[in-house]
């Protein structure tokens, strides 16, 4: 199990918080993304996966988190191998802004066996990114018979902004697979297919007074001209995973992943008389469409055995995603009419390369009972390229109009990057059964990154039973994240024309080059966190069991993108450059929280009857922020480089608290599925310069589900089910957040602002 080398702990036995989610729990929480985090943020309180609109590359890659942390804290493991992570660095989006975590909806879901999620440190087991926790994601091994699975459903909602009674986000998904027994071994492989159109939920516009009031622009008042939703998306993806035996007792395995995502995504509203309409090129004015092409592929492959006294696992494995960005649409203002209306903004590629070396074995250490030796090695390269876009979505044309594509700009050729670094890491592990009622384990790991240096980290964790119904487990851990090759190579430039028609830019600067060095930045150091954790586990009813696990969780030198940063100094010190930031060690955060977990399984009505309550509650806080540095202040820069946004989005803007309370009933031909969900509140906090800085805290918010599912033969099952039953939304946004009217609900509300979802399944087995 995930979080342990040894290979007899259950979730109520292991040292530190596990939960098992099954294929069936996943499929049916997935909704109408039918992808991983979709399912985990319905399944798992302490899981957030917020939507992103208006967003950039955000509205193509979502970012996930667990435990309240940052969506880069988090490990990916698949068939408790590293996952690579996306390419894209989101630099528009709200949560997870500059960082470039795992892509969760590459998974194909009916790839999935099981998930296993630790809610803990693990770092000095697993090295860098497993400050939250770890998802383990176990591939389907059935050696034989398949499922094909068809899933359409769509929102129906009445959108109260406007007085509409919508349909859209019309979702269709079909799973194929099938298991093959070989001779030695088996082969299981599938394929998905799936479709999702948007959905939008704009408001009326009430026209921003700061365009132009024209006849033509306000001709638009009242209007939907904005779009707020989900991005349309095409998806395709191919999974495989097998095994042989070979002499000696080896097994060799393999298993991958292919996928490739097509999404359309959303921008502000451009009108008819503005600066970024040259001539009236659009007469009704247009609203730019960002699209974006996600290609995803990890390979492993390795052998497992004996080998004089020790169990082998030894693999080699490679992953890579490669993100094309670009806008639809559009033009380049300055270019006027020899722009094109469709533009490639750049490319981001991220791939990795692994080898692991894990050994483990019985150790007699004179207790009643071996305990187990683990050890191990990992090497790997990690490699980040970005490439420019076309010409016309970067350039400053003739006419002074914004340059760049609207909705970009794209990469310039001077912001291309090209770097690559080494790993190596060991580690060593021992547990054991100190007595009937002790269980203990020691953990000790140190990594070394050829461009930030070396960490060292450490875990122990024990687990007393006292009587049988009840036990008490606790951990001290130290974990890391390194900097990610994006975060430090990362440049991006974007244009303007000034007073005077000055061509100046906004330049976001690699923590690297000289520039940001002269301006105080330094390289990235890891991150490093300390964790505490204390746990209950008990069985106090035949077929019940509750797990209570509190924690604090100390991160030291946290990855942030820092404020924009300007003066008049700062301009005559950079020509042509008006404002810059960069990645920073900036600030250092403490969380404290709490996991409840309680089920119960019995015989109800002729049926099997599962019951269970979960409730996560977590708070961080800033402890630190480190003061602006000298040289900036030195140039008349003033305040702090993390800002009241970046500041919301490490403490409140996640749900503090979040409940699930369900009921699960299977009968020999009927089932069902009941499920009632609290979003706790969140806070968000705007700043739009000069002092504005509007704030609102959205109230908790209630989220019905259900699902009835009728077998008529063995080979059948048939589903209908909805999700938010009640058609709830969370609070209305406040005049000064709802920009003009246009977006009037939150899009990173954990509930969403879609509204109800109605879908039918299908399943064939064979």
């Amino acid at each position: 199990m995930t979080g342990t080398r040894t290979r007899d702990r259950t979730v109520l036995t292991a040292t530190s918080p596990i939960d098992v989610l099954h294929a069936d729990d996943l499929r049916r929480a997935a909704g109408p993304e039918g992808s991983l985090a979709a399912a985990l943020q319905v399944l798992l309180p302490s899981f957030n996966f917020p939507r992103q609109s208006n967003s950039g590359a955000a509205d193509h890659v979502r970012a996930a988190q667990l435990r309240g942390m940052s969506p880069d804290q988090v490990l990916v493991l698949v068939n408790g191998k590293r996952r690579h992570t996306s390419a894209v660095v989101n630099l528009e989006s709200k949560t997870g802004k500059g960082t470039n975590p795992v892509d969760f909806s590459a998974l194909p879901l009916g790839a999935i066996k099981r998930v296993e999620v630790l809610r803990d440190g693990a770092g000095a087991q697993y090295g860098s990114d497993a400050v939250a926790g770890v998802i383990n994601v176990i591939l389907d091994d059935a050696a034989q018979g398949g499922e094909a699975v068809a899933t359409g459903g769509a929102y129906r909602t009445r959108f109260a902004p406007t007085g509409q009674r919508l349909t859209d986000g019309q979702a269709t998904e079909l799973q194929l697979e099938h298991g093959w027994r070989l001779a030695e071994g088996f082969l299981r492989a599938g394929v998905e297919l799936g479709h999702r159109n948007g959905t939008n939920r704009a408001g009326l516009d009430g026209l921003p007074f700061f365009e132009a009031q024209t006849e033509a622009n306000v001709a638009m008042q009242g209007r939907r001209n904005y779009v707020a939703g989900d991005p349309e998306t095409d998806k395709q993806a191919l999974w495989l995973n097998g095994a042989l035996a070979l002499d000696g007792g080896h097994q060799a395995y393999a298993f991958g992943t292919w996928s490739r995502r097509d999404s359309v995504g959303a921008a502000y509203f451009r009108y008819p008389d503005s600066e970024a309409n040259p001539g009236r090129r659009y007469p009704q004015g247009y609203r730019p469409e960002t699209i974006g092409r996600s290609d995803d592929l990890s390979l492993v492959a390795g052998v497992r055995g004996p080998l004089v006294g020790w169990e082998l696992d030894t693999s080699l494995a490679y992953g890579r995603n490669d993100f094309r960005f670009g806008v639809r649409r559009s033009l380049n203002a300055s270019l006027g009419d020899a722009s094109p209306t469709r533009l490639d903004l750049g490319r981001h590629a991220f791939s990795q390369l692994g080898a692991n070396l894990d050994l483990s074995r019985p150790l007699a250490i004179g207790l009643a009972r071996p305990a187990t030796l683990a050890v191990g090695a990992d090497l790997r390269r990690e490699a980040f390229r970005s490439q420019a876009g076309d010409e016309a979505s970067w350039i400053a044309g003739p006419l002074q109009a914004p340059p760049g594509a609207q909705a970009g700009p794209g990469l310039a050729p001077a912001d291309e990057a090209d770097r690559s670094r080494r790993v190596a890491g060991v580690y060593a592990d021992l547990s054991a059964d100190l007595g009937e009622r002790w269980f203990a384990q020691a953990a000790t790991r140190y990594d070394h990154y050829s461009d930030a240096g070396g960490a060292g980290t450490g875990k122990l964790s024990a687990r007393w039973q006292p009587a049988p119904q009840w036990a008490l487990r606790g951990a001290l851990s130290s974990s890391f994240r390194a900097p990610s090759l994006a975060q430090s190579a990362f440049s991006y430039s974007v244009a303007n024309y000034g007073d005077g028609g000055v061509l100046s830019q906004v330049r976001t600067l690699p923590v690297d080059s000289e520039a940001a060095r002269g301006l105080g930045a330094r390289p990235l150091k890891p991150e490093r966190s300390r964790q505490v954790g204390l746990g209950l586990t008990a069985q106090p009813l035949r077929g019940m069991s509750v797990t209570l696990d509190v924690y604090r969780i100390d991160v030291k030198d946290r990855i942030t993108l820092s404020e924009r940063f300007s003066s008049p100094a700062l301009s005559a010190l950079l020509p042509g450059v008006e404002g810059v930031n960069f990645f920073t060690n900036a600030v250092d955060t403490r969380t404290r929280g709490a996991d409840l977990v309680a089920q119960w399984q019995g015989k109800a009505a002729q049926g099997d009857l599962q019951l269970s309550a979960a409730a996560s509650a977590s708070h961080t806080r800033i402890r630190r922020t480190e003061p602006l540095p000298a040289a900036l202040a030195g140039l008349g820069v003033s305040g702090l480089p993390v800002g009241l946004e970046e500041a919301n989005t490490l403490t409140t803007a996640a749900p503090r608290q979040r409940q699930v309370f369900s009921a699960q009933w299977t009968g020999a031909a009927w089932g069902g599925l009941l499920r009632a969900t609290r979003h706790g509140k969140t806070t968000r906090v705007f700043d739009f310069g000069d002092g504005f800085t509007p704030t609102q805290t959205y109230g908790a918010t209630w989220q019905l589900d259900a699902e009835l599912e009728w077998r008529p033969t063995r080979q059948w099952a048939l589903a209908v089910g909805g999700l938010n039953l009640t058609n709830r939304y969370p609070d209305r946004s406040s005049d000064d957040i709802a920009y003009f009217g246009n977006l009037p609900y939150d899009v990173l509300s954990p509930i969403g602002f879609n509204g109800a979802y109605w879908y039918a399944r299908a399943r064939y087995s064979f």
